[in-house]
């Protein structure tokens, strides 16, 4: 029985009010399961602190959808990983699409990003994905070959122990057409064998999850398959009872399959 990641990413969304709600929400749904999975919220920056105020011990990680690759000084609008680490955060998504899009994240300051969440004992999420012309083209493999050959080249074949991979297909994202639970598979397995021809070890502890357009709908094929280690939700995880309806589906499949 293995346990899945499932991460609440809610990009630019949030308020106080909503906080309070939402945590509630989930720490009710919280009370009647068997919690075998792993449970992150990664809200804006600006709201992580409310969120660790209001976990009070339950069985909930915070996590942060990014971070800057100075340690601190005269950067002015950005977050250090030593402040996130500061206030409670655990788990620190980078390379998603979005950043990799809109604030040109090239792969050498995704590279540096991914160093110092590991140096601070944290757990970086690399998104790694192809847009829809890649995949068009059958470029998918090749694409996700040089997303994570950047990182065995500089940082060592070791480099993905203790963390986190989310496949999001950029054609999927925030567009309700979800990928093939199949080919999402073929994918995820993809991965954790090339992990595993750099280093085998790195296989006993990596988490594979998947990302675009996950709800509570088509949680359950996806997560059901074997190489399919969990969620990165983002629209749905904003509904904390859609978002507490995936976690049941995953204690639901992690209990039977």
């Amino acid at each position: 029985m293995k346990k899945h990641l499932l991460v609440a990413n809610w990009k630019l969304n949030g308020s106080i009010k909503m906080i309070s709600q939402y945590i509630k929400c989930v720490k009710s749904c919280l009370s009647v399961l068997s919690k075998k999975n792993i449970i992150v919220i990664a809200p804006p920056t600006i709201y992580l602190s409310e969120i660790y105020k209001n976990l009070n011990n339950i069985d909930i990680f915070l996590g942060a959808q990014n971070v800057d690759i100075n340690l601190k000084g005269a950067f002015t609008g950005e977050t250090s990983i030593l402040m996130l680490r500061d206030i409670g955060v655990k788990y620190v998504i980078i390379g998603h699409s979005e950043r990799r899009l809109l604030h040109n994240e090239t792969n050498d300051i995704l590279v540096k990003k991914f160093d110092l969440i590991k140096k601070l004992n944290l757990i970086p999420i690399l998104c790694i994905g192809e847009i829809e012309k890649n995949k068009n083209y059958n470029q998918t493999t090749k694409i996700l070959i040089e997303q994570l050959n950047c990182m065995f080249q500089v940082l060592g074949k070791s480099v993905f122990r203790n963390t986190v991979i989310a496949y999001e297909p950029i054609w999927a994202i925030g567009t309700g057409l979800s990928a093939d639970p199949k080919y999402v598979q073929f994918i995820h397995k993809f991965i954790k064998d090339y992990i595993a021809q750099h280093d085998p070890t790195s296989i006993k502890n990596i988490i594979v999850q998947y990302g675009g357009s996950i709800n509570a709908i088509n949680a359950e094929e996806f997560i059901k398959e074997p190489d399919i280690d969990g969620l990165l939700i983002g629209s749905a995880s904003l509904d904390s009872k859609e978002f507490c309806k995936i976690i049941a589906i995953a204690e639901k499949v992690t209990k039977y399959y």
